[in-house]
């Protein structure tokens, strides 16, 4: 494990003339133990030094050779250099009376008896560590028998107990520290310091659509990341495809784009952890194609019930779109914009009177690829005073009628007649509760029969609707049935695509 950044005695501002007395060294480092001073948690990491230097005074003036924690870590991760003798070696401390030789002591400056350490320092607390133990290659996860060279209180002198490697202050001596919420903390920051990376996952994939349990793409995509050991004790990540190691990224990276040849692929996202150890995730299925949608059926226009006015003719647009990977939606881009699902095959949308609209459509794929289609067609409106007339008809007028007039008419078999060249066409009428009915013939065929009747009072509405395959030349004929008790028919003119 490489040695973590450690701010020197002669940084913090440790007045050596204070004590001559010579460090003293063991052999080896059997256990790391974990400490807290006790202190507030609400300082500012810009003291730390002060309150390093206040440490060491307080051990001075306990009689101590120098302060006794071999380091001391602050809230922000930050980790200095504790009693002297250099950090690389085996300085015998006075931090876990007993078993100060052969082991290092670690304090985290605050009180974490009932508040957790933050994640700075927890993750210094686990490189320290690592790389402590490391110096003599020492797992992080073991246990070390270690025998008491003092009697302490806890321990008799000559006593032996098992601990793990990286204990808190109360397993070897009758002391609450490192603080409960802290203590319960430690098989964390061993698993932190011993590797590998823990909780590593694939996130996310940007670029590409799942589908059931594989990933679809036209071949670029960007694999998120995360995982639950600090990025300190990471040295890097790579990005598996089929195995193999196509990018590689730093340990605090949590994405990385790549490109992927046509075909089906395994992802896979591998984490380095400082001591050399691996893990890797579960992989994913992601499939790369180019192969754009299809629309099987071209757009089509047609004329649909509803209110009309010269800004707004009711039509329907009707496709059909398929893709062999899977459709993923299909995107009106003109004269509006909306966004349908991949199994809408029909939307209901205006268009202006007498001026060509133009529809445009996308249609794209779960990999991202895309395909086009488009249309247009005019909505023409006739009025009723264009039409050929039979029988008797009464002109009225109003605002809520298309041009402000209407024509109305309840004698029986009074007519109307229309003639357009089109491929679609609707009847324009207004609707109460005392309207009649009306018989519809097409090009001479009785066609229909339409009650204009309706509880509220309606105009400019398109009753009734025929739509050809082609444009061509129709005649559109109504007449009155004189309805018993209500015989009125009041019409608008029709409505027709060209």
């Amino acid at each position: 494990m490489p040695q973590p950044p450690i701010v020197s005695r002669a940084a913090w501002g440790a007045d050596e003339s204070l004590n001559n007395d010579a460090p003293e060294y063991g052999t080896t480092i059997n256990a790391v133990f974990i400490h807290h001073t006790a202190q507030t948690n609400t300082y500012t990491c810009s003291d730390s030094a002060a309150i390093v230097r206040g440490l060491r005074a307080l051990h001075l003036n306990q009689g101590w050779k120098d302060i006794g924690y071999n380091f001391v870590v602050d809230k922000c991760g930050t980790i200095f250099e504790g009693r002297k003798g250099g950090v690389d070696r085996p300085v015998i401390g006075a931090q876990a009376e007993g078993f100060n030789t052969n082991t290092t002591g670690v304090a985290v400056i605050g009180t974490y008896t009932t508040d957790d350490a933050p994640n700075a320092a927890k993750a210094s607390l686990a490189r320290l560590a690592a790389w402590k133990l490391g110096q003599y290659k020492v797992d992080p996860l073991g246990k070390v028998t270690l025998t008491a060279g003092k009697a302490n209180g806890k321990f008799a002198l000559g006593q032996s107990a098992v601990f793990n490697r990286i204990s808190g202050h109360r397993d070897a001596y009758a002391t609450e520290c490192p603080g409960t919420a802290l203590y319960n903390q430690l098989p964390t920051l061993r698993a932190w310091s011993a590797g590998p990376v823990a909780g590593l996952a694939i996130k996310t994939v940007t670029g590409a659509t799942l589908s059931g349990s594989t990933y679809l793409t036209k071949g670029s995509i960007t694999v998120n990341w995360a995982a639950t050991t600090p990025t300190s004790l990471i040295t890097k990540y790579e990005v598996l495809v089929d195995g193999k190691s196509v990018a590689a990224k730093t340990g605090t990276a949590t994405s990385a784009a790549v490109t992927l040849a046509a075909g089906g692929h395994t992802v896979q996202v591998r984490a380095t952890h400082q001591s050399g150890k691996t893990a890797t995730t579960s992989s994913i299925a992601v499939t790369a194609e180019t192969t754009p949608p299809v629309f099987s059926t071209k757009p089509t226009l047609s004329l649909r019930t509803g209110t009309v006015d010269t800004t707004a003719v009711p039509v329907t647009l009707a496709w059909k779109a398929t893709d062999a990977a899977g459709l993923k939606e299909v995107r009106l881009t003109a004269p509006a914009a909306k966004t349908y699902g991949p199994t809408t095959a029909s939307a209901p949308l205006t268009a202006k009177s007498g001026a060509a609209t133009a529809f445009s459509l996308t249609a794209q794929d779960l990999a991202g690829n895309t395909a086009t289609a488009a249309m247009s067609g005019t909505a023409v409106i006739v009025q009723e005073t264009a039409a050929t007339k039979t029988g008797t008809w009464t002109k009225k007028a109003s605002s809520s009628y298309l041009g402000g007039a209407s024509l109305s008419s309840s004698a029986k078999n009074a007519s109307l007649s229309w003639t357009f060249t089109g491929r679609s066409v609707a009847w324009i009428v207004s609707r109460a509760a005392t309207s009649g009915q009306a018989v519809i013939y097409v090009d001479g065929t009785k066609t229909a029969t339409v009650d204009l009747k309706s509880t509220a009072t309606a105009f400019r509405n398109a009753l009734w609707t025929k739509s050809w395959s082609s444009a061509g030349k129709h005649t559109i004929k109504i007449v009155v049935s004189a309805t018993s008790g209500r015989p009125a028919v009041t019409t608008d003119g029709i409505a027709y695509l060209r």
